[in-house]
């Protein structure tokens, strides 16, 4: 959320590479809420059930967030591509039009073509335990206990989810950085090179990252990896929120922004006194 408000308030963060940066803070806010809250709450009351329908739900816009953000991280990826190979058309390319078209594209389309899977996982007629072996509704336990015929489910799965929202993105992020580095290997200098690759540093960590944890959690078989319940932890709560660090911490433009903000923040009586409290605790 400081993330968000930093780039919605500062002026200087307004251009496409934050546009979409902003976005993604969105994502990150919105899974993690969907799918922690639940497990807060049974901390404290006690109560691990769920209702039918909310679980459903969860899994739904949890899966349908997954996607939004490796489109969205696919987006920026053709961005950072923009941005080294073709610098002096950057702003006419990447204008706020194009920019609006494809993050709309990216919420749009992850949140419809994800309607098919419900379709069928709501059809499931019956189920052989009332349990989930698992810390939220995911798409893969409520598979496991299943006892109906779940065969168009699973290809479902296999083709539609493994294509479109894994492989395809990973091909055309992967596109973008083969068109990256031919670009920096050519630059002469040491000093443009190191430039080229930090500008494009922070989000190729948050695409090996989040890969790397989807591949462990859904494209290892279970007999090879029998601890899937903490790499989707991993996904669901650490990716998130270092999500934010990795592009505030490597970042100088964000760390610039905020300075600002912090002095903008001074000369203001409340907000100088909030900030003050916040220093003090």
């Amino acid at each position: 959320m400081s993330l968000l408000l930093l780039v919605c308030l500062d002026s200087h963060l307004h251009t496409p590479m934050y546009f979409f940066l902003a976005n993604l803070s969105i994502v990150d806010m919105m899974s993690t809420t969907v799918t922690l809250h639940k497990i807060l709450l049974s901390f404290i009351t006690g109560d691990n059930t769920v209702l039918y329908v909310a679980c459903m739900v969860q899994v739904y816009i949890f899966s349908a967030l997954t996607g939004v953000e490796l489109f969205i991280l696919t987006a920026m990826g053709y961005d950072r591509y923009v941005a080294i190979c073709w610098p002096l058309s950057y702003t006419i390319i990447m204008n706020y039009k194009i920019c609006l078209l494809l993050a709309s594209f990216c919420w749009i389309f992850g949140f419809t073509q994800h309607i098919s899977f419900m379709w069928f996982l709501f059809r499931i007629s019956c189920f052989s335990s009332n349990i989930i072996d698992h810390f939220c509704c995911d798409l893969v336990p409520l598979v496991e206990i299943a006892c109906s015929d779940i065969t168009m489910l699973v290809t479902l799965a296999n083709t539609q989810g493994l294509m479109v929202f894994i492989i395809i993105p990973f091909i055309l992020t992967l596109t973008s950085y083969i068109f990256i580095i031919r670009t920096i290997i050519k630059i002469r200098s040491s000093s443009g090179r190191r430039k080229a690759f930090y500008t494009c540093s922070s989000h190729l960590t948050v695409i090996v990252l989040l890969y790397t944890t989807l591949g462990f959690q859904y494209l290892i078989p279970n007999d090879i990896l029998s601890s899937k319940k903490l790499y989707s932890l991993f996904n669901m709560a650490i990716v998130p929120m270092l999500n934010p660090l990795i592009y505030s911490l490597k970042n100088k433009d964000v760390k610039s922004a905020f300075r600002r903000q912090i002095g903008k923040c001074k000369d203001n009586v409340f907000c100088s006194s909030l900030l003050g409290s916040v220093i003090e605790i």
